[in-house]
């Protein structure tokens, strides 16, 4: 299996520090808001990642965060009149769910960074006790130019860092030993969360975060860090830094970085008016076909997100989806349960699919050569089937095709479509339970409703629905 390593710039052979295991670290969102499409991206496409290691045998520890202490979290709590922490745990919850709508499965352990503050405490005290970082009136910084490999991921020199102007300096820049310097603690403004430490009573840096909590859940080392491009500088660069100057070792073995989500050919941004939270799409089409659609390119190259690529994604997976419909209905039908002699043969012949699926996924995850694989088994399995067909050979069949698209995060067993009766019957006790202010019985059914693809309008006529 080949990964394409961002710091080498190369496609290496994967070799994990133990045998058999994966030790990986994605970073998650900061959670101010419901998250958008960009922020889908890397879920979709990590999560793909650890789940062919499972796939292959690997025993795969998945760390996750959730970044819950953040100027934009401040920003909104005051906006509302709120704590931060109100704000960040209603935002993890909404995450969860559109990370369920999109088949992500739950990391081994999602940190929040507010839990372990104690922890990056130390390691800043760490860093100062080794000379690479150094307080001033409560404010601790990184001394960047101590570490002599600063620039190795993103391949920056640090002159020209220098050159480049002030992008890299931030409030206090006048206190620095150098411009180049990042912070790794903060004093607290007003209004500001904040925790006991040997400097200041303040928080923590951005990057420092994903050190510590990287270190307390895998180790000194680790086998991958990943997120999205936009991470490789400065935060993953100054979470090598410091890492590796705290202990003393390699931090990450491989360097993964899926590449930018541009809507309609253009970035997104909400001054442009193309921004897309997951909720948003999920109204338009059900969240599986989101999932396809990152998936339909190399995670590494740029994405195009557009009305009509979404359609051909629908399409897409709506084959995939009849064909395993098909299967099973044949099953229920079927005249003979054993497979004869040349449906085994057949059966045989389908593993070409499986091992082009596979070829595919160790050549540095290529989820695009890996569906149109998968979309060559459902054409063999269409022109390959019918009523004559046993029970043995079509379970078989199914099982392959389920077993390569659970690979790919897909769901091809089709929830039953809810009879509009049935729909009306749950929004009129929906209507009654919010009478008698029993809301939570009233969410649970607008819940229920839209994890069935059913999508409610409270509107000054009443409740509409519609399907996703």
């Amino acid at each position: 299996m080949k990964i394409y390593n961002t710091m080498s710039k190369k496609k290496e052979e994967f070799v994990p520090l133990e045998e058999g295991k994966v030790k990986m670290y994605v970073c998650g969102p900061t959670v101010y808001n419901f998250i958008h499409i960009g922020n889908a991206r890397p879920m979709i496409v990590f999560d793909t990642v650890r789940r062919y290691f499972e796939y292959k045998g690997y025993d795969v520890n998945y760390v996750s965060n959730f970044t819950d202490v953040d100027d934009k979290i401040i920003k909104k709590a005051i906006e509302e009149g709120v704590t931060a922490e109100e704000i960040s745990r209603r935002y993890i919850a909404e995450c969860r769910k559109d990370m369920e709508g999109m088949n992500v499965k739950p990391a081994t352990k999602h940190p929040l960074a507010t839990e372990e503050i104690c922890g990056m405490v130390d390691m800043i005290q760490s860093l100062i006790d080794k000379g690479y970082a150094y307080e001033k009136n409560g404010t601790v910084y990184y001394r960047t130019r101590k570490f002599k490999d600063y620039g190795k991921l993103s391949h920056k020199n640090l002159d020209d860092l220098q050159s480049g102007g002030r992008a890299l300096l931030v409030t206090g820049e006048d206190e620095k030993e150098d411009p180049l310097d990042f912070v790794l603690w903060k004093p607290k403004k007003e209004g500001e969360p904040a925790w006991q430490s040997p400097w200041s009573e303040g928080r923590p840096g951005w990057h420092i975060e994903c050190s510590e909590m990287s270190k307390k859940y895998l180790g000194e080392q680790i086998d991958i860090h990943a997120g999205g491009e936009d991470l490789i500088f400065p935060h993953h660069e100054n979470e090598i830094a410091q890492s590796e100057a705290a202990n003393g070792k390699e931090f990450a073995r491989y360097w993964m970085h899926n590449g930018f989500l541009n809507i309609d050919n253009r970035k997104m941004s909400k001054s442009l008016g193309n921004f897309f939270t997951v909720r948003e799409i999920g109204e338009k089409y059900d969240l599986q076909v989101l999932r396809f659609f990152m998936l339909s390119a190399h995670y590494r190259s740029p994405l195009n997100f557009s009305a009509e690529l979404m359609e051909a994604a629908k399409s897409g997976l709506e084959r995939i989806i009849t064909a395993a419909d098909n299967l099973k209905f044949l099953m229920t039908n079927a005249k003979s349960d054993v497979m004869s002699e040349e449906e085994e043969q057949r059966y045989e012949t389908s593993a070409q699919f499986t091992a082009g699926f596979e070829k595919a996924m160790d050549d540095d995850f290529n989820t695009a050569d890996a569906i149109a694989a998968v979309f060559e088994y459902v054409k063999f399995i269409n022109t390959n089937t019918g009523a004559d067909s046993s029970k043995e050979y079509l379970e078989k069949l199914y099982g392959r095709l389920e077993k390569l698209t659970d690979v790919l995060g897909i769901i091809i067993d089709r929830k039953e479509e809810m009879l509009d009766a049935d729909i009306e019957a749950l929004i009129e006790e929906r209507q009654a339970a919010r009478k008698e202010k029993n809301f939570a019985r009233a969410d649970a059914i607008r819940e229920e409703l839209l994890s069935k693809g059913i999508i409610l309008e409270d509107t000054r006529e009443g409740v509409k629905w519609k399907r996703a």
